[in-house]
């Protein structure tokens, strides 16, 4: 049976759809990514399957529970690190954590030997003593994560859980995740970072609350409308601009000093953007085809979204 399984799911707020119509599920013991931009329903999907909120319709089963029938006995078998998880400032790494096993009922005597490797695999252990305000932005998210698992749940739920945080927490923070699969715990985790979206088994595509596209890393890339030419020019800026403006391409991205063109005929887009960056002055160091990231088939995709829509 899946861990996770949603059929239909609606919510709307006044004459806004925050989430429509999705359908899908998610495997025991997996890691599955929820992705999209700021807007795209990941949090308010991820309030419907925590129980803290109620669809407008549609059903949702986590962990064998129904999401409204089973709210309450639902939230013994989960755990719903959000955006700004409870943790108390003034409290020290080991009271937050024992605040939270006081939370789930959780005995003094079973507790001792959990908080210990909690702190163990978090790295932790070291500032145990140090109160939480007074931890780096990653260090709090690491925190955030053992009381979230004090109780030992069978479904995590962390809701960009490393937005805002820097390039080595993150990956620490990824660490620990991979560590949580071999215990068999599914986590279920929303992010907007494309890069961080690959580390993912499954994913699900999400724009203006609707499912574009759910898959492996592999097989979302596959979506991929046409090839993807890089180009690394001295003037990035303004070669987007020109190209933009002259090539017959179906997308023109700026990525740092790199340009992302994604076109139907690559040879042919190729020798267009030599001519038209020479004509503007722009000196290309390299031109060549890549293979695309899923930032690159998210931009895709949502651009045929786009032209579909406007027909």
């Amino acid at each position: 049976m899946p861990a996770i399984r949603i059929q239909g799911l609606n919510k709307s707020f006044d004459s806004l759809t925050a989430v429509n119509d999705l359908t899908f599920s998610v495997n025991e013991g997996e890691i599955f990514g929820l992705v999209g931009p700021d807007g795209a329903g990941k949090t308010t999907t991820m309030r419907l399957l925590t129980g803290i909120m109620e669809p407008s319709s549609g059903d949702g089963w986590v962990a064998g529970h129904h999401i409204v029938d089973d709210a309450e006995t639902l939230k013994e078998d989960i755990a719903y690190m959000s955006q700004r998880f409870g943790l108390y400032p003034d409290l020290t790494v080991l009271e937050n954590i024992h605040f939270y096993a006081d939370i789930y009922l959780i005995s003094r005597k079973d507790r001792e030997a959990r908080i210990e490797e909690l702190l163990g695999f978090s790295n932790l252990t070291p500032f145990k003593d140090r109160q939480a305000g007074k931890l780096s932005g990653g260090m709090k998210q690491k925190l955030g994560l053992a009381c979230a698992l004090i109780h030992t749940p069978r479904v995590l739920f962390l809701d960009e859980p490393t937005n805002g945080v820097d390039p080595v927490s993150r990956r620490d923070f990824w660490r620990i995740l991979y560590q949580l699969l071999r215990k068999k715990v599914t986590i279920f985790v929303s992010t907007a970072y494309l890069d961080e979206a690959e580390r993912c088994e499954r994913l699900a595509l999400m724009h203006h609350g609707a499912l574009i596209a759910v898959g492996t890393p592999a097989e979302i890339k596959k979506l991929m409308h046409g090839a993807l030419i890089e180009i690394q020019a001295d003037q990035p800026r303004l070669a987007a601009t020109s190209l933009r403006a002259h090539l017959e391409a179906d997308s023109v991205g700026l990525f740092g000093d790199r340009l992302h063109v994604v076109t139907r005929d690559a040879q042919r887009t190729i020798d267009q953007s030599e001519i038209l960056l020479k004509a503007s002055g722009v000196v290309v160091r390299d031109i060549r085809l890549i293979e695309p990231t899923l930032e690159d088939v998210f931009v895709s995709v949502l651009a045929g979204e786009n032209d579909h829509a406007a027909n």
